[in-house]
């Protein structure tokens, strides 16, 4: 699969057609120029990628000594460490390059995305949304790039929680520059040997950050993520490709915060708003509420199946809108969830019942017999779509 992603000419939907035409990876390397042609290259591309096929072995087996020298890894689509809900995109990356740790976990994020150009209150909404959400248990997913995706990174990492950053060159460049020690925390492994994240890119080892390489980074962040907020984005911003894919190509939820109405920075994501492109959110427990939904349908399987083809363009792009292939999302949506409502979550429910009456954290741990470190985080997420409160050092349910 790699030779494969390495052949000028052969982009994910191309790969994805000639392995399904061939049967495998393997097969695909030996394809005629009459299969290549019937994957939709003209004559003089195909016999071009034909040669280049044969040659490619010796570049592989480069990227995969490169990438190891440099503490990477690389892992393909059809391995089970590839992560879950990047599969279900229509154009996934074949493979993807790392440095980190991916965990099963990492299934519960969320991406976070805005202006490089952010301003101070753009700055303050991604530390204050990514440390609160990190906190209760959702994996940080951004792009690495100045301004609200570096605020929205560190802030995860500061409140103990895990982070991805998506890269818009190889392992082998570090851009922005000074986001080198960035990376490498995310990629160092602690006591356990895990790390606290992981560092991205779909792009050979020594790919340069090319301007034609973000917005094609922007489809990973939202494929990874159960659904995409925007804190701060000007008109034509990169952050509002990746709420639009998350939607509209993803079947994934999109979030925007309201900004100052008479700041540049934030028209892109006040006109998201308003034309009802992405829900609006001011506390981080809107987005729990919003994705309990979703996150249950990444647990059980079946997320790929909770929508339809998204109905139209809410994001005012240019040209004409989509016609829905069957019923609306929304009713796609409810139907999916109609008849019975899905069960709490076990640990959720258990601390629900225990606090009958008020109790302290420790004291619930002791008696429910779980670590303490998972029951805040448990008690996180329940304080923020207020279900439980603090009084004092104690905790009670909400009535």
């Amino acid at each position: 699969m790699l030779r494969l992603t390495l052949v000028e000419g052969l982009g994910p939907r191309t790969i994805a057609r000639l392995v399904e035409l061939c049967g495998s990876a393997g097969a695909a390397l030996e394809a005629s120029v009459a299969q290549l042609r019937s994957c939709r290259l003209g004559a003089a591309a195909a016999t071009r990628v034909r040669e280049a096929l044969g040659a490619s072995a010796a570049r592989a087996e480069d990227e995969i000594a490169r990438t190891m020298a440099g503490r990477g890894w690389i892992v393909s689509i059809s391995d089970a460490a590839y992560p879950t809900l990047l599969r279900q995109i229509p154009d996934v990356p074949p493979v993807l390059y790392g440095r980190g740790t991916l965990v099963p976990g990492d299934a519960n994020a969320i991406g976070i995305v805005g202006s490089r150009a952010c301003s101070v209150y753009g700055m303050e909404q991604a530390q204050r949304f990514a440390g609160a959400l990190a906190r209760a248990g959702l994996t940080i997913v951004s792009g690495g790039a100045r301004g609200i995706d570096t605020a929205a990174h560190r802030a995860a990492l500061s409140a103990g929680g895990r982070s991805i950053a998506v890269l818009g060159c190889g392992l082998g460049k570090v851009y922005p520059p000074e986001n080198a020690e960035l990376f490498e925390r995310l990629a160092t492994p602690d006591a356990t040997g895990c790390c606290p994240g992981a560092v991205l890119s779909e792009l050979p080892f020594d790919a340069a950050p090319e301007a034609g390489n973000f917005p094609r980074r922007n489809r990973i962040i939202s494929g990874l993520s159960l659904g995409v907020l925007v804190i701060e984005a000007a008109r034509r911003s990169g952050a509002l490709i990746t709420a639009r894919q998350a939607v509209e190509e993803h079947g994934r939820e999109a979030f925007a915060l309201p900004g100052r109405v008479d700041s540049p920075a934030s028209e892109g994501s006040n006109d998201l708003l308003k034309a009802g492109g992405a829900g609006m959110v001011t506390e981080p427990g809107d987005v729990l509420a919003l994705l309990e939904s979703p996150a249950r349908h990444a647990h059980d399987g079946t997320h790929a199946a909770r929508y339809l083809p998204a109905p139209a363009n809410l994001f005012g792009s240019e040209g004409d809108e989509a016609e829905p292939e069957s019923e609306p999302a929304e009713s796609a949506r409810a139907s999916s969830t109609a008849g019975a409502a899905p069960p709490e979550d076990d640990l959720a429910g258990r601390i629900l019942r225990a606090l009958e009456q008020e109790q302290t954290a420790d004291d619930l741990a002791e008696r429910l017999g779980v670590e303490v470190s998972k029951l805040r985080a448990a008690l996180t997420l329940l304080e923020m779509t207020r279900r439980v409160r603090r009084v004092g050092s104690r905790f009670a349910k909400v009535r």
